[in-house]
């Protein structure tokens, strides 16, 4: 009995040395995210949380990063800032205060457009990684950002052009309230008065607390428009489909990049009501060689599908990951920031969605993926191609790619 117990008493002292080695060998670096976790647009920003969370795990898994000799491990810290500007400010100084956070991500242009106004403080500074498609998220002269989406001036002038392909010359807007929102539509109505066409109603409604659309939708409708521009977070957006057809409108849509097609499709349970929506792909139709096991892997950890939320944060942890190891730092911001470029391609070999590089104002150069539901049935994806200004860059995006599909260049077009 004597020897059992001395035998249990040196195993537990081994374990115990080997925790104690291991914690003092690897140190934590805390990535901080402030989103929606809550309320309406709650499934969305739990989506970009998750897809941090997932990627942490597997860096780690790896070793994390490796800083001046010293091993480093990441650990993510979430706040619910219910998409409000404030509550992000206050969770963004939180994360610097008290855990000397780096990196924050953020995933609401509102709240990114306040924190942008702290997060280059002297001696408080960290970056911060913006999930937006707004053209003014990289126009604020802001040195320390990261903005994780491509601008939606591709998504008009693609919209635009598949409009007027198919004869469609009058628009009714219903868009979701705030300056993401106000942004998208009014730089699609300039564009879209331009080309010729013609606005029938234009919309405001506040997609993050409201659930029933019918009053706006009754004026918008009014003027039997061809299509409808709608768009916020998926569920509301796909409220908002679901409504117009409830209430007999049979044209078309073009979802705003926030709403995600399979969301939408989750949401209605099937394509059944969305027949001439356009909007980004699915998750799931997107073709990378570790696409199809992300995907299983996501919805075995957290019970759900995986969104390109999920994708695309994960896809930039990747790059946070690596612009640390180049900068040989993980507290100086400005030198993280400068080693961005040094971070990628992040190709689909390793994560879902690929990044190819970053814009000297800090958007990183990520495919847009477009599908439309035609006669019930889902498009392929088409791949665009925004950011290349000369064929050479075009090349060498099709030469690096993962992707099992081709792309497409929008050639000899200024998004930003």
């Amino acid at each position: 009995m004597m020897k059992n117990q001395r035998g249990l008493i040196i195993v537990t002292v081994i374990f115990s040395v080997f925790f104690l080695t291991a914690g003092l060998w690897a140190k934590d670096i805390v990535i901080g995210f402030t989103g929606p976790l809550s309320g309406p647009a709650g499934e969305y920003g739990q989506d970009c949380a998750n897809g941090i969370d997932m990627a942490v795990k597997d860096l780690n898994a790896a070793g994390g990063v490796k800083v001046k000799g010293t091993n480093y491990l990441f650990k993510l810290e979430k706040l619910d800032d219910q998409s409000n500007p404030q509550k992000a400010v206050a969770n963004a100084k939180l994360f610097r205060e008290k855990y000397d956070s780096v990196i924050v991500l953020n995933p609401n242009f509102n709240s990114s457009a306040a924190i942008m106004n702290i997060n280059q403080e002297k001696g408080k500074e960290f970056i911060l990684l913006a999930y937006t498609s707004s053209i003014k998220a990289s126009q604020m002269n802001n040195k320390l950002v990261i903005v994780g989406a491509p601008p939606f001036s591709v998504y008009i002038h693609i919209y635009t052009d598949k409009a007027w392909a198919r004869g469609w010359r009058k628009c009714g807007i219903l868009t979701t309230t705030g300056a993401y929102g106000e942004e998208w539509k009014n730089a699609f109505k300039e564009y879209w008065l331009k080309k010729g066409g013609t606005v029938t109603a234009d919309k405001s409604a506040n997609y993050y607390k409201d659930t029933d659309f019918s009053k706006e939708l009754t004026e918008v409708m009014a003027g039997k428009p061809d299509f409808l521009l709608v768009g916020g977070p998926s569920s509301p957006t796909a409220l908002v489909i679901e409504q117009a057809r409830r209430m007999g409108y049979k044209g078309g849509f073009f979802m705003l990049d926030q709403a995600k097609m399979d969301y939408v499709i989750y949401v209605l349970q099937g394509t059944k009501l969305l027949e001439d929506v356009t909007g980004y792909a699915k998750a799931s139709d997107n073709i990378t060689p570790v696409a199809t096991a992300f995907n299983k892997k996501y919805m075995k950890t957290y019970k759900r599908m995986n969104t390109w939320e999920a994708s695309t944060h994960y896809a930039c942890m990747f790059g946070i990951a690596k612009a640390i190891a180049a900068a040989n730092s993980v507290d100086n911001a400005v030198a993280i920031r400068a080693a961005f470029p040094k971070a990628f391609p992040v190709l689909g070999d390793k994560v879902p969605s690929e990044i190819y590089g970053i814009t000297d104002a800090g958007r990183i150069h990520r495919v847009v993926q477009l599908q439309t539901v035609k006669n019930g049935k889902l498009s392929a994806p088409t791949l665009y191609v925004w950011w290349a200004k000369t064929q050479a860059e075009f090349n060498a995006a099709q030469k690096a790619t993962k992707y099992l599909v081709p792309l497409t260049w929008l050639k000899g077009i200024q998004f930003e």
